[in-house]
């Protein structure tokens, strides 16, 4: 059999989890490929929901086997939360369900210290980190000084000397640089220790999971995290993840080759959001960003399911998505939350960028220019009516169905999946 991949098509939170959640119906493994513990997929399933941060959206089916994959970084005590509240619910999150490439890098206490610290030095200039210690954890697996989880299966003097390292060599930027108070490194060493004894028997060879699923027919699911905007060599750079969320993370993260890819949906918001700082051109203000955005009342707001944050909103942009469907070779489209559309009597579609008198129709490189260019926008008619209850696309209102069809024609891709509410049982699919 061959994979799935599923990934964000925008600055991330476009609603991956709830399409990895659709499609891990029909799979037997489903696996993430990137990121940590700063991603946040939601599920809806009745009246539950689900805010996952590292472990796949698939572990809520009972048949799936579920990776975390070697290209992620993991803070062990927070992976040991969310399994412990999973299992609460009473979700199976054994060992015969939920593996750990040993490959994936470890997120420690002084990891999370110094992503605090270093983006309280840049004041105005702060990215927008989650504070998690995702970009400190795979600036040491770059640097080749990181800790893998597979050394947990050894906990040897050993490794409680490369903690003990590392935890002094972070302790000098900490007092040196940023003024900060030093870490205990017995601690530390004495918490892992307890993680280990834990976590022993979920770590195993990823790559060999994946290739085993594929000589045994196994439908296997990939699950991205963030958005292809946030990619740290193709997004809109500085402001971005320490990872690749686009199509290339998938393959060294799991370690599959291309030759095994079917399928490649991006999933895509229906509008535009973004957390953080950077560029965002159709970015938009007053009473429009405010409806889009929410009150936060409701769990499908737009605020962070990670952070809380709220999130900039603005019209759906077409230029970035070209961008997105070129470097991921998307082969459908999975459009979340068109429901929300349902408040606004016209609705702009940003189809080109304008800069300095003239039309832009690809995406800028240099953020630079990007935060110069302004959206040339095309004006579809809204529909005005409640969507959330309807199943069949034809029973739409054509005006729902212009809006998605008109962006099919931009894109050159079609959409395969359309989601009209939170609940799994609110997806088009057709």
């Amino acid at each position: 059999m061959s994979i799935t991949v599923i990934l964000g098509a925008q600055w991330g939170d476009e609603g991956k989890g709830k399409i990895t959640d659709l499609l891990a119906a029909d799979a037997d493994l489903v696996a993430r490929y990137g990121g940590g513990d700063n991603a946040g997929h939601t599920v809806t399933v009745g009246t539950e929901r689900f805010a996952l941060h590292m472990i796949p959206s698939g572990i809520l089916y009972p048949r799936v086997t579920c990776l975390l994959g070697g290209g992620m970084v993991i803070n062990p005590g927070r992976l040991l939360e969310e399994m412990d509240l999973l299992a609460d619910r009473s979700v199976d999150v054994s060992s015969k369900r939920l593996k750990l490439d040993g490959r994936a890098h470890l997120i420690l206490p002084y990891h999370i210290a110094l992503d605090g610290v270093s983006e309280r030095a840049r004041g105005g200039a702060a990215i927008g980190t989650t504070l998690r210690g995702i970009g400190p954890a795979y600036t040491d697996k770059v640097a080749r000084t990181g800790i893998r989880a597979q050394e947990l299966l050894h906990p040897s003097t050993d490794l409680e000397r490369r903690v003990c390292d590392q935890v002094a060599a972070k302790n000098l930027l900490l007092e040196r640089v940023y003024g900060q108070p030093p870490l205990d490194a017995g601690t530390i060493v004495q918490v892992l220790l307890t993680h280990a004894q834990r976590l022993a028997p979920y770590i195993s060879d990823g790559t060999e999971e994946i290739s085993h699923a594929l000589r045994s027919r196994k439908r296997i699911l990939a699950e991205g995290a963030q958005g292809t905007l946030l990619d740290i060599d193709l997004g809109s750079y500085p402001f971005v993840t320490s990872s690749n969320p686009t199509i290339g993370g998938m393959m060294t993260g799991l370690g599959i080759g291309p030759h095994n890819i079917e399928r490649v949906v991006g999933v895509v918001k229906a509008y535009q959001t973004r957390v953080g700082a950077g560029p965002m051109p159709t970015e938009a203000g007053g009473e429009a960003a405010e409806v889009l955005r929410g009150t936060g009342a409701q769990p499908w707001d737009e605020f962070g399911t990670t952070t809380g944050r709220p999130r900039r909103c603005g019209w759906l942009d077409v230029v970035s998505l070209r961008f997105a469907v070129q470097v991921n070779g998307l082969t459908e489209l999975a459009i979340t939350k068109l429901d929300i559309l349902s408040r606004f009597d016209e609705i702009p579609v940003c189809v080109a960028y304008q800069l300095d008198g003239q039309r832009l129709e690809t995406l800028p490189t240099d953020v630079a220019i990007l935060e110069r260019c302004r959206p040339v926008y095309e004006n579809l008619p809204g529909w005005g009516t409640d969507i959330t209850g309807v199943r069949v696309f034809s029973d739409l209102p054509p005006a729902a169905r212009g809006y998605v069809t008109r962006i099919e024609e931009l894109l050159g891709v079609r959409a395969s999946y359309v989601s009209v509410g939170p609940g799994r049982e609110q997806t088009i699919h057709w």
